[in-house]
């Protein structure tokens, strides 16, 4: 949207003092073309907005102009950049309160077709990312945890464990990630001496140290977070294995994409597929919603349990 690119614009060239216009559309991911109209708009507006060429040139403010966005507080510029990771500003919670007064204060500084923009969206869309069936899990601790990593404190936290056991832990603060709405934290445990990851919901309670502590100049959350990830995959896949053969007469391409499919073998007209489907259970479930002309050829058990549901059935409506 149009409006997000304005207000970040007046971030980027208010807290730089100056910037090239090549760099805006690259941070912006837009084209430089774009970025000159959204300087004429905000020039039109009423913004002094000056550009010179050069080695030193860029795009800034006039000199001793301000759009006050330095009225916008650290924890405030913060929670504009996370809202991009799940901050809303409906959400009821103290992040979420935060958020929506930063968007407020900055709002002021926009012109004012694009203020009259913001008040119709927010009354025309409504995000809400709570499923169907439950709530989402209340996160009481999430805004002491993003404190102490923003500050480099340790923190001591009580973890309810899957079991449901309590164990108290000293951590260093490492990251936050969110994976479909759930917040991980990844931290050193001084109690276990290791890297790990906790699960937000389940930290019950947060102590701020104050204890200042370094992350280590290697460490990369992406990486991190991408390894464990891939670990995670891998046992679920060594854990959850069980192939199953099926024998398609005829493509059916949109089925296939949300199979696991394993193996692919043509004969003649007749393709056969190896599928994973993780478990005998599983595989009972998915297999009596497959087309009629997909035939099931391994295992045998899996046969078995076709046949005798087919009896079954014919009991019933025969």
């Amino acid at each position: 949207m149009r409006v997000h690119r304005l207000i970040a614009i007046l971030l980027l060239v208010e807290s730089r003092g100056k910037i090239k216009a090549k760099d805006l559309a690259l941070a912006l991911e837009t084209s430089v073309r774009s970025i000159y109209r959204d300087i004429d708009v905000l020039a039109e507006a009423g913004i002094p907005m000056t550009t010179t060429s050069g080695p030193n040139g860029g795009i800034s403010l006039m000199e001793g102009y301000t759009v006050n966005l330095r009225q916008l507080n650290g924890d405030e510029v913060i929670n504009l950049y996370l809202s991009g990771l799940g901050f809303y500003p409906g959400a009821q919670n103290e992040s979420g309160l935060k958020l929506k007064n930063a968007l407020l204060k900055l709002e002021k500084s926009l012109p004012a077709p694009y203020q009259e923009d913001i008040r119709k969206a927010r009354s025309a869309f409504l995000f809400d990312d709570t499923p169907w069936w439950s709530e989402r899990p209340a996160l009481p601790c999430l805004e002491s945890l993003r404190a102490a990593l923003w500050r480099s404190y340790k923190i001591k936290v009580i973890y309810r464990k899957v079991n449901g056991e309590l164990s108290c832990r000293k951590l260093q603060p490492y990251g936050l990630v969110v994976k479909q709405g759930d917040w991980y934290l990844v931290g050193f445990c001084e109690t276990a001496g290791e890297l790990r990851t906790f699960k937000c919901e389940r930290i019950t309670s947060v102590e701020g140290l104050e204890e200042e502590y370094t992350i280590p100049e290697d460490f990369s959350l992406e990486a991190f977070w991408g390894s464990r990830e891939k670990i995670f995959r891998q046992n679920r896949r060594a854990e959850e294995f069980y192939p199953v053969l099926i024998k398609m007469r005829k493509p059916h391409p949109e089925l296939i994409s949300k199979l696991e499919v394993m193996k692919t073998l043509v004969k003649r007209n007749d393709h056969i597929l190896t599928v994973n489907m993780y478990s005998y259970e599983q595989a009972c479930d998915k297999v009596m919603t497959l087309p009629a002309d997909i035939e099931v050829l391994e295992p045998v058990m899996l046969r078995e349990y076709i046949k005798e549901k087919i009896l079954l059935l014919q009991k019933v409506y025969f």
